[in-house]
């Protein structure tokens, strides 16, 4: 593979994980104003995320395949247009039973995504590649509800609007990934030597020789980490634009800035890493020093249960905690083969994979469940509650291992 090959097609590549990350942080912004325009029960949002988290984890799980035969280029090419079907669904729904069809679709374009372009870069370029792959979601995390916003402040259906732009600019993404098929034919071997100009791979085993395998409890731990960190991530995304208009009067259009500002600051963090991570380290600084920067998040926002502050402060506390847990995902990924045996390591990667899908899906329709039946206090009880959890959890797994 040439030198401008690589260089090129990475961007295409930081393109397909920003398409990726475009639908993910929309759903919670419009779904305050879109489950009011089709007459929906407010608690409907957690099914369907469900089914889309399910549906992703069995394409994820499916995709290797299809990309031993296909390629890795035509699966993002066809898994955009799919994602783009089910946003463009969405925009003209008249009713819930398009939802689940969209849903589907979501879920299918997304799945396969997350796991070619995670499996393409780990095994064709550096492993900073990695961070900034994350950060491009995080960009489209933002994107989206930024998109969504704004088309809430349109009309009382704005939400249509919104979900119009992003299917269009998911499937204009689509159009460009089968347009540029040809540099994915021309991909590097895993084994391409590192020099000035070269594509660089990070698969070996790194020194230290770790001895723990994959079936203990270090391992449950740290599989047990990655559906708890999803888990919140997904729960804040889709909860907090409806806990502050519910219990704090924010509009649909401010409270969507609000998790937008959440989006950018996980986005803002794991740039950083990508910059720093090698020269501090995981464990002391994005690990620890992260997991402590989220709790320290709390008093303004997330123990707003217990003392009401003004809404300029829950803003705060969801930038302050979505930097504290930007590169949790990352550095927890990035620490596996300096924590397992390197038989383990591909397992233990998976597992994680798994658990995080069940996360994603668990946590946040559990939380829709109490904010139908009880209350949308539940939002930042659970928050605090699950950032306490990943801290203890972080500090025992490194501490085993």
């Amino acid at each position: 593979m040439s030198v401008r090959a690589a260089r090129w097609l990475l961007p295409i590549i930081y393109l397909g994980f920003i398409s990726l990350g475009l639908p993910d942080g929309s759903l919670g912004t419009a779904w305050t104003q879109l489950h009011l325009s089709l007459g929906l029960p407010v608690g409907m949002a957690g099914p369907l995320l469900l089914v889309a988290t399910l549906i992703g984890a069995g394409s994820a799980m499916g995709s290797s395949r299809v990309i031993d035969r296909c390629g890795t280029g035509p699966v993002v090419g066809v898994s955009a247009a799919l994602t783009g079907g089910g946003l463009l669904l969405i925009a003209l729904a008249p009713g819930a039973a398009w939802l689940w069809v969209a849903a589907v679709l979501l879920g299918a374009g997304a799945g396969a995504v997350d796991a070619g372009l995670n499996g393409f870069v780990a095994r064709h370029y550096a492993a900073r590649h990695m961070s900034w792959l994350h950060a491009c979601w995080g960009i489209g995390a933002t994107g989206g509800p930024f998109i969504m916003a704004l088309a809430l402040a349109t009309a009382a259906d704005g939400w249509r609007l919104g979900y119009g732009v992003l299917a269009g600019v998911q499937l204009t993404l689509a159009v460009l990934f089968l347009a540029t098929l040809r540099l994915w034919q021309q991909v590097p071997l895993p084994e391409t030597r590192t020099g000035r100009g070269r594509v660089t791979t990070t698969t070996t085993t790194p020194a230290g020789a770790p001895t723990t395998r994959a079936n203990s409890l270090p391992g449950a731990i740290s599989a047990g980490l990655f559906a708890l960190y999803v888990g919140i991530e997904a729960m804040a995304g889709l909860w907090v634009a409806t806990f502050l208009v519910m219990e704090r009067g924010a509009s649909p259009a401010l409270a969507g800035a609000c998790v937008t500002a959440y989006y950018a600051a996980i986005t803002g963090g794991r740039i950083l890493s990508g910059f720093l991570v090698d020269r501090w380290g995981n464990r002391p600084f994005w690990l620890q020093a992260g997991c402590g920067l989220a709790w320290r998040s709390a008093p303004p926002g997330n123990r707003s249960v217990l003392v009401a502050p003004p809404l300029w402060a829950n803003a705060l506390s969801l930038v302050v905690m979505g930097l504290g847990i930007a590169a949790v995902y990352p550095g927890l990924m990035h620490e596996v083969p300096r924590r397992f045996v390197a038989t383990d390591v591909q397992t233990m990667i998976g597992r994680q994979n798994s658990a995080a899908y069940l996360g994603s899906a668990l946590l946040p329709i559990t939380a829709g469940w109490v904010i139908q039946e009880l209350s949308a206090w539940v939002v930042p009880v659970a928050l605090l509650a699950g950032v306490a959890l990943l801290k203890v959890g972080v500090w025992q797994l490194d501490r085993t291992t």
